[in-house]
Parts: C-alpha cells; structure tokens; sequence
C-alpha cells in the first residue's frame, strides 16, 4: 500500500515537472501583441458626469451606487430622476413616471474617459466623468 501511494505521489511530482517545463518553454516563445485600442465599455458607474448635447448645451447626469439617477439641467434644476441600469450593452434610464425607458448604446471609451451615448432614435451626446 505504501508503495502504491509512493508511486502515485512520484507520478503526481513528474507531471507537475512537465507542465512547468511546458510553461517555461511556452514562455521564452515571443508572441505578437496587438496594439491597445480604444477600452469597450462596461457601462456608466455610479458618478457625475457632463452631458454635452449636439448644440454645445451641457447639462448633468448623477448615477448613484443604488440603481438611481438624476438629470440636471444646466441651470442647476434636477429635471428628471427615476432608475438606473446596464443592460445588454447599453445605459438605460427608467424615470419615475409614465415615461417609457430609454437605453443608451455605448461607444468605447476614451483616453480622457469620455464616450458617446446614443439613443433610439438617433440622437447623440458625449459624455465625461466629472472631475472631483
């Protein structure tokens, strides 16, 4: 018995062995990278961010870490609120109300990390993270 155990444990070292090896050959092996583009984007996280409209208008979008938002115009004045998700690829805001929900594709985001929204209908903004 003792020897099946000794000869299971040599079998267990020796393919560990192996492997490492492997591993090390594997390694010096250089291998081509391609060059990093632009990040995808998992989807907005909790912040503050500005929301620059087509005309150059900016107004405000505050995502909250509980499911929530807020839509601030740029006079200050929130203008809608309701709730927030990532689904399917995109942002999408459900406001309190009637008002049906409406999802946001994503571009990749930017060095800066800016990205474009853009709704069903076509229109697009841009968007950045406020800096604290």
């Amino acid at each position: 018995m003792k020897k099946l155990g000794l000869l299971a444990a040599l079998t267990v070292l020796s393919a560990c062995s192996q492997q490492a090896e492997e591993s090390k050959d594997t390694a010096a092996t250089p291998t081509e990278t391609a060059a990093p583009g632009p990040a995808a984007n998992p989807g907005t996280t909790p912040g503050s961010y500005d929301v620059k409209m087509a005309d150059g208008t900016v107004a405000s979008t505050v995502i909250n870490a509980d499911g929530t938002y807020a839509d601030i115009d740029p006079t200050g004045k929130t203008v809608k609120k309701g709730k927030f998700a990532h689904k399917d690829g995109k942002d999408c805001f459900d406001p309190d109300g009637d008002e049906a929900e409406e999802c946001w594709s994503l571009s990749p985001v930017a060095g800066d990390g800016s990205f474009t929204a853009t709704n069903p209908e076509g229109t697009t903004v841009t968007v950045t993270p406020k800096k604290s």
